[in-house]
């Protein structure tokens, strides 16, 4: 067995460089109307290899922005020009040293109060679900799902990704088939998220939160460690 503590130590220190990139990302205001998606992404990639030699990622980088945040992990939308008031959102899976993070977060240019008030109900959202499973000493990955896509509706949106949450862990964390859901925040997960991976070691898991506001053609997201 893998020390636990040490595990959960790395995945914070994973965790807090990917958060410290983002905070360059804001400090040189990378995000700017005028880039495309991609232009932005590109910029990322090269700033986390030049500041923390970031070379790999364990899933696929995403800038999303516009009529684009609306898309669910899975798509993939066409490359977009960022907006004089635009919503954007990130999401980097980094791996450092073999951990894995997995962070987003979501930006606003210009003063739209909608969008600003999207941007701080999934963020309140967020801690709001860890606060409800951190109660908890058995849940399952369908009951979480259940209890976010309420929590969407009680904030007055809809719940737009197709999962909300999965392991995390060195690289590559533990994988299942596709079409298996057993190892994430998922209708079709009947398992237990405290049930001890297939090594006796504490699953580690990331909560991920992406909520649409259909009429305006606007979502958001946030993500980070859960456990």
């Amino acid at each position: 067995r893998k020390n636990m503590n040490e595990v959960k130590s790395k995945l914070i220190q994973a965790e807090n460089i990917a958060r410290q990139l983002f905070n360059v990302i804001e400090d040189r205001q990378l995000i700017k109307p005028g880039k495309s998606e991609n232009d932005v992404n590109e910029e990322i990639f090269k700033l986390a290899d030049e500041l923390y030699g970031i070379k790999k990622y364990w899933h696929k980088r995403i800038v999303r922005s516009g009529v684009n945040t609306l898309s669910p992990y899975d798509d993939n939308p066409p490359n977009l020009i960022i907006q004089e008031d635009d919503i954007l959102f990130l999401d980097f899976g980094p791996i450092l040293e073999e951990w894995e993070a997995d962070f987003g977060r979501t930006y606003v240019i210009g003063t739209d109060p909608h969008k600003h008030k999207l941007k701080n109900d999934i963020e309140l959202a967020w801690h709001e679900a860890k606060d409800w499973f951190d109660e908890k000493e058995k849940l399952t990955g369908a009951e979480y799902w259940n209890y976010l896509v309420e929590l969407a509706k009680k904030y007055g949106y809809t719940y737009g990704g197709q999962l909300a949450g999965h392991l995390i862990g060195h690289f590559p964390h533990e994988r299942l088939d596709p079409k298996d859901y057993g190892l994430y925040v998922h209708p079709e997960n009947p398992n237990d998220m405290f049930l001890p991976d297939v090594n006796g070691n504490k699953r580690e898991w990331i909560l991920e939160i992406h909520f649409v506001d259909r009429e305006r053609k606007i979502g958001g997201f946030f993500e980070q460690l859960l456990t």
